[in-house]
C-alpha cells in the first residue's frame, strides 16, 4: 500500500514526466522549509555570514543546476531522479555544500575559491554541450518573444518600485521572478511547452494563458515579503529572513534560467 502510494505520487511523475501533483508538491514544500532552517543553522555554526559576498558565490551553482537540468532535457545527460526536478536541487546541494565546508576550512579566501569552483562546474556543462552538439537544435526564435516580454515585465517591476515599498525594498526578487514568469509565458503561449506545477497549471487552464503567472508571482511574493517584514518588526532574526529571501531568489532564478536554456536548445 505504502509502496504503491509512493510510486503513484513521487516516482511515476518523474519517471513518466507527468508534472507535479498536490501530494508531492506539499511534501516537497515541507522538505524545502525544513532544509532551509537546517542549512541556516549549520551555516551559523560554521560562522558563515549570509551576506552579499556569499550570495554572489552561490550564483554559479544556480547556473550549474539550471544548465544541467536543461542539458538533461536536451538529451545530453541521462534523465534520472537526480538530473530532473526536484532531484537536481539535491544534486547541486550535495556538491555545493561539501565544497563550501572544504573551502571554508582550508582556504583563507574561501569565498573566491568556492566561487571559481562553481564556475568550473558550469564549464563542465559547456564541455558536455560542446561534445554533444548533434543532440542540440538551437532555436533562437525564442528570443523574438522573450526579449520584448522580459523587457516589459522588468519595466513593470521598475514602475512598481516607485509606488510599493515592499517591491522597492526587495526589487531583485520581483525582477528575478518576473523573469521566471516570462520564460513560462513565452514557453507555454508561444513555444508549445506545458506547465508542470499544480497551481500554475490550474490557473493557466482557467485563463487560457500563462500570462497569469505574472499576477500569481506578484501576489505570492508580495504576501510572503509582507509577512516577513512583519516578522522582522516583531524581532525575528534578520539574517534568517535574508537567508529565506536567498532561497526565494533561487526558486525564481534556477527554473527561469532552465526554461530559457531549454527553449534555446530546442529541448
Amino acid at each position: 500500500m505504502l509502496k504503491e502510494f509512493f510510486e503513484k505520487y513521487f516516482i511515476n511523475p518523474i519517471k513518466y514526466n507527468t508534472g507535479y501533483n498536490p501530494v508531492n508538491t506539499l511534501v516537497y514544500a515541507i522538505i524545502l522549509g525544513v532544509a532551509t532552517l537546517v542549512v541556516y543553522k549549520v551555516l551559523k555554526k560554521l560562522k558563515i555570514e549570509i551576506d552579499n559576498a556569499f550570495f554572489r558565490a552561490l550564483i554559479p551553482y544556480m547556473v550549474f543546476g539550471a544548465f544541467t537540468r536543461a542539458l538533461t532535457d536536451a538529451g545530453v545527460f541521462p534523465r534520472t531522479y537526480i538530473t530532473v526536478s526536484p532531484g537536481i536541487y539535491f544534486l547541486v546541494f550535495s556538491i555545493a555544500f561539501p565544497a563550501l565546508i572544504i573551502c571554508k576550512k582550508f582556504f583563507k579566501d574561501w569565498r573566491g575559491v568556492f566561487l571559481w569552483f562553481g564556475w568550473g562546474l558550469v564549464m563542465v556543462d559547456f564541455a558536455a554541450m560542446g561534445a554533444n552538439l548533434n543532440k542540440i537544435h538551437f532555436n533562437l526564435e525564442v528570443l523574438k518573444y522573450f526579449i520584448p516580454f522580459v523587457a516589459l515585465a522588468e519595466a513593470t517591476v521598475f514602475l512598481m518600485t516607485k509606488k510599493l515599498a515592499i517591491v522597492r525594498e526587495n526589487s531583485y526578487l520581483f525582477y528575478v521572478h518576473f523573469y521566471d514568469a516570462t520564460t513560462t509565458f513565452v514557453g507555454v503561449d508561444f513555444m508549445g511547452y506545458w506547465e508542470q506545477h499544480v497551481l500554475p497549471r490550474l490557473l493557466i487552464g482557467l485563463t487560457g494563458t500563462a500570462g497569469v503567472m505574472y499576477l500569481l508571482k506578484f501576489i505570492v511574493l508580495y504576501a510572503a515579503l509582507w509577512i516577513m517584514k512583519k516578522l522582522e518588526e516583531e524581532g525575528e532574526e534578520k539574517e534568517l529572513l535574508n537567508f529565506i529571501k536567498m532561497v526565494i531568489f533561487i526558486l525564481g532564478f534556477a527554473p527561469g534560467t532552465r526554461n530559457l536554456l531549454r527553449m534555446l536548445m530546442g529541448a
